[in-house]
């Protein structure tokens, strides 16, 4: 296989006039090799959706860690929510994985929002009917895998991005704003989030009527560098 390399870029802000965000996101390393992004966004917002959201990242991410293939992290998280909040509560649940034991892209949705593919050129949605986790036992998550070559991309959000706009009647076009970002060369993950979250935040008039997050991975070629990297940057 050619020389490639995954890089990923997250941003979130929370709805607006509200303390804390109710979306919770994680990044676990896989034992056999990879990352994972675990991506939760909790019913409501404020501190009671936090706890929702938390609670099934912490339990997706704890098993995934343990070496727990990626559609039965996400159907345990499940059954924890609903077992410790009596069904009351849902989340939406997303994992993307980088898996070096199979050589693929995994992506595990329990999230009515669409997932966005770039892939030789052309954008795909993974947008079948799923339900989010909590609300019964059993619920199974849309799992879909890519071979990792270059130039391809994923790009997953929650509900807020979707509904951008709403308040103001100007919807926001996610797949067009995707499809405009993918002639940019390179291909930068962290600029691809950033643009869509600032998007939405304009239609929203700089005032998100919800949390939004947006996790863009993608795969490229990699130059003769072994080294890997991290960088965060939060608000204090």
């Amino acid at each position: 296989m050619p020389s490639v390399e995954a890089r990923v870029g997250v941003s979130k802000v929370g709805k607006y006039a509200s303390s804390t965000s109710g979306d919770s996101l994680e990044m676990v390393e896989r034992p056999s090799g990879g990352l994972s992004f675990v991506l939760a966004d909790g019913q409501l917002s404020g501190k009671s959706a936090k706890a929702i959201s938390h609670l099934v990242v912490r339990k997706a991410a704890s098993l995934l860690a343990d070496g727990v293939r990626d559609g039965a992290a996400a159907r345990a998280a499940s059954d924890y929510l609903y077992t410790h909040r009596a069904g009351k509560v849902v989340a939406s649940l997303n994992i993307v994985s980088f898996d070096l034991q199979s050589q693929s892209l995994v992506i595990t949705r329990n999230n009515p929002a669409p997932v966005l593919i770039v892939r030789q050129g052309a954008l795909h949605r993974l947008a079948d009917p799923v339900d989010p986790v909590g609300t019964r036992r059993n619920i199974r998550p849309e799992i879909t895998e890519f071979p990792l070559t270059a130039e391809l991309a994923v790009v997953v959000f929650t509900d807020g991005l979707l509904n951008a706009g709403s308040r103001t009647g100007k919807a926001m076009d996610v797949e067009a704003a995707v499809t405009a970002l993918t002639a940019q060369e390179p291909w930068d993950p962290a600029l691809w989030a950033d643009t869509l979250l600032a998007e939405a935040v304009r239609l929203d008039d700089g005032r998100p009527t919800d949390d939004i997050s947006v996790l863009v991975g993608v795969v490229v070629k990699r130059h003769p560098d072994d080294s890997r990297r991290l960088s965060v940057r939060m608000p204090l």
